[in-house]
C-alpha cells in the first residue's frame, strides 16, 4: 500500500507560511501531493486550526474519504495452505501467486501485486512464528556435521578417559534429527554414520550439505568445481544423492544442522553430563533414547513434533533406499601382482588373472570383500580374510595359466 500523505504536518507548515516546494522537501513527499492536500483542504474550508486536535488518520480520512477503506484492499489468501504447498517440491510463491490472481480474476475481485504477496506471506511466517519454505523444500536436503561437544568414555580397568564424538544429520524442513556417537572421526565411520541416518530416516534426499571437513571434502577452491572424496562421491551416488558443501566460513549455507549441533549438545551431552558410561554400547543406547525424546518433543514455535512433521509431510516424499546398503570401502592403490598371480593384502594373498602379472592394480576393499580393479576394469573378487588371518592364499583356479600344476599355495 502506498504510503499516506501526511496532512497534518503540510497544513501545519502550510499555517507557517512555508511555500508548496518548501514543503515538499521537508515532508520528504511529492510536490503534487503537498497540491492535493492543499486543494483538498480549501475546497473542505479546513485550516490547521481543525486538524491539530486530530491523528494523522484522522485528519487523512477528513481531507481524503474516498482513499480510506475499512478493511483490506485486497482478499488475502488462505496463507495456511500457502505454507504446506510450498514445501512440495517445484511449487514457488511466484506459482502460488498466479493461481491466487486467477482465482481472483475469475471472481472480479483486485489482487495484491507478486512483490506484495512475497511480503505478506512473510508477515504470515513472522506473526506465525513458523519457519519460511522458502529456503527448505521436503525431502530435499540432508544436512550433516560433525558437533563440537564430545562425550566422556571411562575405562573401567585404567580409568583412562577418552573422547566420544557426536555426528548429526538433520532434514531441514522437519528438523528431524539423528545423532550417532562414534569413537573417531574418520573418512570410514563419517561414511557408516551417513548409511545409518539414510536408514533411521526410512529413504535418501537428492542432496547432501556437509561442512568443509577433510573426510568429505579434499578442495574447495574459488574458482571451478569443489573437489570430492572419492569414497564419499561413491557412497552418495549409491543412494542417488549429491554432496553439495556449505562455502568456506559461510555457516549460513547449512543453519539447520547448525542448530542441531546446539540442540544436540544441550538435549543430549548436557542430558547425560552426570552419568559416567564405561561400555561404547550403553552410551549409545542412552544417546538413541535422547535422540527420541528430542524428536518427540513439541516445538516452541511451531505446532507438533519433529517425528509428527516428518511422518505427515516429508518422509512420504523422501527417495527410497537401495535394496542393498552401501558398503564402506578402503581403496588400496598401487599393489603388485607377483609371479604366483597374487596380490597382498595385510599379510594375506588374493589370486588375480596370470595376464596382470607384474601390473600394478588397485584393491577395493570392504567389510566383506577384496576387489581387485586394473585401469577401472574389475578383475577378480574374493572374501576378505579376518584380520587374525595371517599367511593365508584366496585362490581362483581360473586365475592360473593352463599347463603348469600349482599345488595350494600356503605359507
Amino acid at each position: 500500500m502506498a504510503r499516506r500523505i501526511p496532512v497534518r504536518g503540510i497544513l501545519r507548515l502550510r499555517a507557517s507560511g512555508l511555500s508548496g516546494n518548501a514543503i515538499a522537501r521537508t515532508q520528504s513527499v511529492s510536490k503534487t501531493s503537498v497540491m492535493d492536500t492543499f486543494h483538498a483542504a480549501d475546497e473542505k474550508g479546513v485550516s490547521w486550526d481543525d486538524v491539530e486536535p486530530m491523528s494523522d488518520s484522522e485528519a487523512y480520512a477528513l481531507l481524503f474519504p474516498e482513499r480510506v477503506h475499512d478493511g483490506p484492499v485486497y482478499a488475502d489468501p488462505d496463507w495456511e495452505h500457502v505454507h504446506r504447498e510450498l514445501a512440495r517440491v517445484g511449487v514457488t510463491l511466484k506459482r502460488l501467486h498466479a493461481e491466487y490472481r486467477d482465482e481472483q480474476r475469475s471472481k472480479g475481485g483486485p489482487f495484491m501485486s507478486y512483490d506484495r504477496f512475497c511480503k505478506r506471506y512473510r508477515e504470515f511466517t513472522v506473526s506465525k512464528q513458523v519457519v519460511s519454505r522458502v529456503g527448505h523444500k521436503a525431502g530435499r536436503i540432508m544436512e550433516v556435521d560433525w558437533a563440537g561437544p564430545t562425550m566422556p568414555l571411562v575405562d573401567p580397568a585404567t580409568g583412562e578417559v577418552s573422547r566420544v564424538y557426536l555426528f548429526v544429520a538433520c532434514l531441514p524442513f522437519s528438523r528431524l534429527s539423528y545423532v550417532e556417537p562414534t569413537l573417531d572421526m574418520r573418512q570410514d565411520t563419517w561414511l557408516r554414520c551417513h548409511v545409518h541416518a539414510f536408514a533411521y530416516m526410512g529413504g535418501s534426499t537428492p542432496c547432501i550439505v556437509p561442512d568443509n571437513l577433510k573426510t568429505g571434502v579434499k578442495g574447495h577452491p574459488r574458482e571451478g568445481e569443489v573437489e570430492l572424496n572419492g569414497a564419499y562421491r561413491e557412497m552418495a551416488a549409491h543412494y542417488g544423492s549429491a554432496v553439495m558443501p556449505a562455502r568456506v566460513r559461510t555457516p549460513r549455507d547449512k543453519p539447520s544442522v547448525e542448530n542441531e549441533v546446539w540442540q544436540a549438545a544441550t538435549e543430549i551431552v548436557a542430558a547425560l553430563r552426570d552419568t559416567v558410561f564405561t561400555d561404547f554400547n550403553e552410551l549409545r543406547r542412552a544417546v538413541a533414547a535422547r535422540l527420541e525424546e528430542h524428536n518427540s518433543r513439541p516445538f516452541s514455535k511451531r505446532e507438533g513434533t519433529r517425528r509428527e512433521v516428518f511422518e505427515e509431510q516429508e518422509g512420504p516424499l523422501l527417495r527410497p533406499l537401495p535394496a542393498v546398503p552401501y558398503e564402506v570401502c578402503e581403496w588400496v592403490y598401487g599393489r603388485k601382482v607377483q609371479k604366483n598371480c597374487h596380490v597382498a593384502y595385510k599379510h594375506n594373498y588374493y589370486s588375480v588373472s596370470h595376464l596382470a602379472v607384474g601390473r600394478t592394480v588397485d584393491l577395493r576393499v570392504t567389510d566383506t570383500t577384496v576387489e581387485v580393479f586394473l585401469a577401472g576394469e574389475r578383475l577378480a573378487t574374493h572374501p576378505l580374510f579376518p584380520a587374525s588371518a595371517r599367511n593365508r592364499y584366496s585362490t581362483h583356479a581360473g586365475d592360473l595359466p593352463e599347463g603348469r600344476s600349482y599345488s595350494d599355495w600356503d605359507a
